[in-house]
């Protein structure tokens, strides 16, 4: 735990020096709730912002987790990483810390969408159900940094990554129940978007609201968080670089 607690530090610290990060970090999930949760026009539902703000939480999890795989990129071609490796503390270790620190920083992100989803006239959520949300999008967060890191670990440079990226995030989000529900989305796109891990988490926070628990989609997420850790390890445990 000292190793990995380590890593997290370090990384904390070098995002909370970029102002400039740390501030736009905050406000871009903003937007998104505040433009598209009172701008779209919807007739399915009387109040847009309780439906969409499980959407944008995940969403916010979603960029915050894939993004964290530029942080690997970094120590990459400024070669730290191969400093990091040749260390006596398990290689494994380098993961957990990033993966906990992207999921920290997806978390606190979340935390003001809550907050200005609450100010915005969405319903309050009791302590139990808010605490399930943060666990939910925590465990959706362990599972995409792990898959973010992982990928990070084969490309070499910021262009091929950010291209990743641009081609994994924007078709998760706009196939997945983020924007309407599975009876409004045309036939061809339900299907790929209840099968899709961001519907799972979006799901499950939305049933929240309503005193429900998917457990079924809970329990798919942390089987999937499980197998791609357990990947990412083997991967870490073998990679050269």
């Amino acid at each position: 735990m000292k190793d990995i607690i380590y890593y997290f530090e370090r990384d904390l610290l070098r995002w909370l020096r970029g102002r400039l990060s740390v501030f736009s970090a905050l406000v871009m999930p903003a937007a998104w709730l505040i433009f598209v949760g009172l701008a779209l026009p919807t007739t399915f539902t009387t109040n847009y912002i309780d439906f969409i703000t499980p959407g944008i939480l995940v969403l916010t999890m979603l960029g915050a987790s894939l993004q964290g795989g530029s942080l690997l990129i970094f120590d990459k071609i400024l070669g730290f990483l191969n400093k990091f490796l040749a260390l006596p503390a398990p290689r494994e270790s380098i993961l957990f810390g990033k993966i906990c620190f992207i999921t920290t920083r997806g978390l606190i992100q979340a935390t003001v969408i809550l907050v200005l989803a609450f100010i915005l006239g969405a319903s309050l959520l009791p302590p139990a159900g808010l605490a399930l949300t943060y666990g939910i999008l925590a465990l959706f967060g362990l599972l995409l940094s792990a898959f973010s890191t992982t990928v990070a670990l084969h490309l070499s440079d910021h262009d091929s990554y950010a291209g990743f990226n641009a081609i994994v995030s924007m078709p998760l989000f706009f196939t997945s129940s983020a924007l309407m529900p599975y009876d409004v989305m045309p036939s061809w796109l339900r299907p790929f978007a209840y099968a899709n891990p961001v519907s799972y988490a979006i799901d499950s926070i939305r049933a929240l609201q309503e005193g429900l628990i998917l457990w079924s989609r809970i329990g798919t997420l942390l089987l999937l968080a499980v197998v791609v850790i357990a990947i990412s390890v083997h991967r870490f445990r073998k990679v050269t670089l």
